[in-house]
């Protein structure tokens, strides 16, 4: 199996192309889309949204991860193997969450040529190597034989929240998604008092607009309200039933977050 998570939108021939070509090396392969519609060069998003699905999927599955403003420079491709899976990615932080989530991980820079696409495009490297080394892995050639494993490679980590004191977090929006919920980056793990049973009395600061009711399920808020909620992606987000939060509080990916409980953030009620 072999799954494709990349910027390029359904608009133009990109995806189909990719997808030819690893039906080419393997016509048994067989292919799954988790995401087309990553932010446009936005390799955060696109470590979010691998890290978010990739454990899903059965063993040995390939993930094929494009988000790469750097293609045609001297960034490398790389082929990542964990305890049960494969991903083959540029060498840009995009697969950051994934090296954080895992344990055991060995990181190859992809140098063997002959199994790419010629001529190799300056700027489609998601068709002739990523696509390309995609179709082989998944007909069982060695991950050994791509390339050497390397140490260096690039990561980085998400930005977390900052405990201002005992009562209060800063944080920021990592990201608005499809209904307009939005994502901060405010974990149960940063703020306990907020996730246990009854939420004590919080102040939820979203650029200028306050939040201060907690929801378990979207169809608790009244329609136009926004309310916080722990979301699917184990984060903390702003929801409007059936409307979009981010246009009811002016808030965007960056936007600045606060949160101020009555109580202290590890205790929960």
């Amino acid at each position: 199996m072999v799954t494709l998570t990349t910027d390029f939108g359904l608009h133009d021939h990109y995806v189909g192309a990719m997808k030819g070509v690893i039906l080419s090396v393997n016509p048994e392969a067989r292919l799954v889309d988790i995401c087309h519609s990553v932010q446009s060069f936005d390799v955060l998003d696109g470590a979010l949204t691998i890290a978010q699905t990739y454990h899903y999927f059965p063993s040995d599955t390939i993930h094929v991860v494009v988000v790469d403003p750097g293609v045609g420079s001297e960034r490398r491709p790389l082929l990542v193997t964990t305890e049960k899976h494969i991903f083959v990615a540029p060498d840009n932080g995009v697969l950051s969450l994934v090296y954080e989530r895992e344990t055991r991980i060995s990181v190859r820079h992809i140098t063997s040529a002959h199994y790419f696409l010629q001529p190799v495009s300056a700027t489609f490297h998601g068709r002739d190597v990523f696509a390309r080394v995609a179709g082989y892995l998944s007909k069982g050639v060695e991950v050994a034989k791509f390339g050497e494993e390397i140490n260096d490679y690039v990561r980085f980590a998400a930005p977390k929240p900052k405990a201002i004191n005992e009562r209060m977090l800063r944080g920021v929006v990592l990201k608005v998604d499809k209904f307009g919920n939005v994502v901060t980056n405010i974990t149960p793990n940063d703020a306990a008092a907020l996730f246990g049973p009854q939420a004590p009395p919080f102040k939820l600061m979203v650029g200028s607009a306050e939040v201060t009711r907690m929801s378990r399920s979207y169809s608790e808020g009244a329609p136009g309200e926004p309310f916080a909620i722990l979301g699917s992606m184990g984060f903390l987000e702003v929801a409007v039933n059936r409307g979009s939060a981010a246009q009811v509080l002016s808030a965007k990916k960056g936007t600045e977050v606060g949160l101020i409980l009555e109580q202290a953030l590890g205790t929960a009620g």
